[in-house]
């Protein structure tokens, strides 16, 4: 049984489709993707480059009257055979790098295991 890995990255939202065309063009069709609301070492603070994502969701932390910006995301989820990492990694960089602050992050992490439902295959058989 090979390595698998899963491969978990924030991207801003108006790139999602041009970040599933380049893993589709790399051979991975299959991903997971979910909206989020996040914010990093800006901390969401005015002056932030908002140009780049303009839609803003503001919510009022409980108990200290205090409005911190969360800035929507998508965060997209494939688990891969880890012979695949370096070039999902590379592509999801290429398709979301613009060289400003919150352009994303990328998480890689070890899987012990996949099983496809269906059939019942299980390790790289079930990501095929």
């Amino acid at each position: 049984m090979s390595a698998m890995k899963e491969v978990i990255a924030i991207i801003r939202r108006h790139n999602m489709q041009a970040t599933k065309a380049g893993l589709l063009g790399i051979g991975i069709p299959a991903l997971t993707m979910v909206s989020v609301e996040g914010r990093g070492k800006q901390k969401g603070l005015p002056g932030w480059n908002y140009e780049l994502d303009p839609a803003l969701a503001e919510v009022e932390e409980k108990n200290t009257g205090i409005n911190l910006r969360f800035i929507p995301k998508r965060m997209i989820y494939a688990v891969v055979e880890d012979s695949d990492v370096p070039k999902v990694v590379e592509t999801i960089i290429r398709t979301n790098q613009t060289g400003h602050a919150g352009d994303g992050k990328i998480f890689v992490c070890p899987v012990e295991n996949a099983v496809r439902v269906r059939t019942g295959e299980r390790a790289e058989q079930a990501l095929r």
